[in-house]
């Protein structure tokens, strides 16, 4: 629709406005030169239905369309306000919302959906929240409710959330978009929590900024600067947070912190070897760090077990690991999620029941190695939770009679359906049947019933 070829016209409105005040839609016709009437006459140049028809103007609304439908132009209220909305000159208008301090008007048009998301963050900045929480009183009830409802995804299947501190919580989990992450961040209430003891709500809001892969740095930095331990904590578990984000967080020396620090895998050298001064964080850094060669030196003859554990070794280092020939570490190694295959059959001559099975449990052994390890039965409860083994021998493993390993493959998602199917009929591994998240997705995609 076109608003200019309404001007000096007369539009008929049934009910009312929906996004904007009465007093707003009053002053946008005004401005707009056109002029609302409630009663028909011939003059009438749309036809707008409104929110809150009483039956008497939805019989005549109906009426009229029954007799004009095919000369006269019947549009929702949504339609026009969505319209009205384009003219706004978002400038003048702050300008007079600053001028007026019309907190009522500036509630409606934080409230107002038609407005673009622009215009909704500058008029969020000049939102007094009077040093009182999201939802401590009315207005800020309001204000609340209107960016929950303007953001968030399927708000009809859980409208209620509108009216929970946690709805922003799940807002940041739902968004891609920094600037909305950003905007909530910048929040009275949450900034007041900040310098304050944390009450639980807000505290699961930050966490949420603090763990998003889209929160900006600019964010992550005044976290680093303002937020409690906690929060920090998080930063320092990111895989993004840089060295510089790191060294504002040792710098704070608090113990929970430079713990967090101690077990990310991109920890800066500099401050890894800091860190390796205290006994309590050698553990941490040996297993999660991505080891260079001169730290790996340093690790392996402080905690070589922990060093073991580390998915970042190269064939070598694991290599130097095994020739220490401790059963502990080499237990650790043969769990390690990046265990190398020839460093693996290395391990193997090394002919430790227990070992082999944890061997042929690690999923990285190579299908070849895993199919000429089911020649021997000893090894088949190890197969039978590998989720590398190759189905057709996981297909053969549910005839086995050993309840150890039928458990293991009714709990394997890569165990084939068929053979779940089979399971699902002894007593003994139906629950675990039931409870294998592959099974559960087929049964779904399927549409069949599953009581649980």
């Amino acid at each position: 629709m076109n608003l200019e070829l309404l001007q000096n016209k007369n539009i008929l409105l049934f009910g009312k406005s929906r996004a904007f005040s009465n007093d707003e839609f009053a002053s946008q016709m005004k401005f707009h030169k056109i002029t609302i009437t409630e009663e028909f006459s011939e003059d009438i140049a749309l036809v707008v239905e409104g929110k809150m028809m009483t039956p008497y103007e939805q019989n005549s609304s109906n009426a009229l369309y029954e007799s004009k439908s095919k000369s006269l132009e019947f549009i929702s209220i949504d339609v026009l306000e969505k319209e009205l909305a384009k003219y706004i000159d978002a400038d003048t208008l702050l300008m007079s919302l600053k001028l007026s301090r019309n907190k009522e008007r500036l509630k409606s048009f934080i409230q107002n959906s038609t407005i673009n998301d622009e215009l909704f963050f500058k008029l969020l900045k000049m939102y007094s929240w009077s040093s009182e929480d999201f939802f401590e009183n009315d207005d800020n009830r309001d204000v609340s409710a209107a960016i929950i409802l303007r953001f968030y995804k399927n708000i009809e299947r859980n409208h209620n959330v509108q009216y929970a501190t946690s709805g922003f919580m799940h807002l940041i989990s739902q968004t891609f978009k920094p600037e909305l992450i950003e905007m909530i961040f910048e929040l009275e209430p949450l900034q007041k929590s900040l310098h304050e003891e944390l009450n639980g709500a807000n505290l699961n809001i930050l966490s949420a900024i603090a763990t998003h892969p889209k929160t900006p740095k600019s964010v992550l930095e005044q976290l680093i600067k303002k937020a409690r331990p906690m929060v920090k904590t998080l930063i320092a578990m990111r895989s993004d947070c840089d060295e510089g984000m790191q060294i504002k967080l040792y710098d704070s020396m608090n113990e929970e912190v430079l713990e967090a620090l101690s077990m990310g895998d991109n920890l800066s050298k500099e401050l890894a070897i800091k860190l390796l001064q205290d006994d309590k964080y050698v553990k941490n850094i040996a297993q999660n760090l991505r080891l260079e060669s001169d730290i790996f030196e340093e690790l392996i003859k402080k905690t070589p077990v922990e060093v073991a554990k580390n998915s970042s070794l190269t064939p070598e280092m694991q290599q130097r690991v095994v020739n220490l020939n401790l059963n502990e570490a080499n237990m650790a190694l043969a769990n390690n999620e990046n265990l190398d295959n020839s460093v693996a059959m290395g391990l193997l001559a090394h002919r430790s029941k227990t070992l082999t099975s944890e061997i042929y449990k690690n999923s990285v052994i190579s299908k070849e190695a895993l199919a000429q390890a089911y020649k021997d039965e000893a090894n088949h409860a190890s197969l039978a939770k590998n989720l590398n083994t190759p189905s057709d021998i996981l297909e053969a493993l549910s005839n086995s009679q050993d309840i150890e390993v039928l458990k293991a493959l009714a709990q394997n998602p890569n165990t084939p359906v068929e053979a779940l199917y089979q399971l699902q009929l002894d007593s003994r591994v139906a629950r675990q049947v039931k409870e294998n998240p592959a099974f559960g997705k087929h049964i779904q995609q399927e549409n069949i019933g599953w009581e649980v």
